[in-house]
């Protein structure tokens, strides 16, 4: 007999949040996405997709495409495709709820997408858009550089330290940590940068409750 998971609380002043896999399942466009784009440059698909999740589309595209090929203008038509295609996108699991259940000034999202795609696909799972949403379109350094999760931290008038963030992917994992914000895991990733982190199967797991007094929320995480 499995033993239950315990419920874990930690209090916070906002949740940070990516985007792909941790509110948003978008696997099928990536995969049909990135299968296109290795066929035009005879490049191994699955060699791409190991790498790309949580990255930004100019740094995948900048690794893997050949010599010959204007990347520039490559990533551009790979992000088009992307905003255009949202066949099979979907809400994570207990991400509407979740959302729904936090002030405005409560959460940002954090994504390695660009803005044009992270409201394409945000809309497409028919989720809210917070006011503060970091985008690549507005970072040097993507993930897993921290310049995305400590650019949240100052707009929301928060230090790092105080936040929490809900990460799915090894080079989401790695910025969120380097932040200095508590750092949970969204789905089955067991790469080494999430071990010693609490994991959530989804967001069915996590629940927010609002301390009217002073606005912190606290978290409860049916850890795995």
């Amino acid at each position: 007999m499995s033993t239950p998971s315990l419920p874990v609380a930690v209090v916070t002043s906002a949740l940070l949040f990516d985007m792909d896999g941790t509110l948003v399942d978008s696997t099928a466009v990536v995969e049909r996405t990135w299968r296109r784009f290795a066929r035009r440059h005879g490049v191994r698909a699955e060699e791409i997709l190991a790498v790309s999740h949580g990255r930004r589309t100019e740094e995948t595209v900048a690794r893997f495409a050949p010599a010959d090929v204007d990347a520039a203008a490559e990533a551009r038509r790979v992000i088009a495709e992307e905003v255009e295609d949202t066949r099979g996108i979907t809400a994570i699991p207990g991400a509407a709820e979740l959302l729904a259940s936090l002030p405005e000034s409560g959460w940002a999202l954090v994504t390695s997408a660009g803005r044009r795609l992270a409201e394409a696909r945000m809309r497409a799972a028919g989720l809210p858009l917070p006011p503060v949403l970091v985008s690549a379109d507005d970072v040097a350094q993507g993930k897993p550089n921290p310049e995305g999760y400590l650019q949240a931290a100052r707009r929301l008038g928060r230090s790092p330290e105080s936040l929490v963030v809900f990460e799915d992917a090894e080079a989401g994992i790695l910025a969120a940590r380097a932040s200095g914000a508590r750092t949970v895991v969204v789905g089955p990733s067991r790469c080494e940068a999430a071990e010693g982190l609490d994991h959530v199967t989804d967001l069915r797991d996590v629940r927010v409750d609002i301390d009217t007094s002073t606005g912190r929320l606290r978290v409860s995480l049916r850890a795995d």
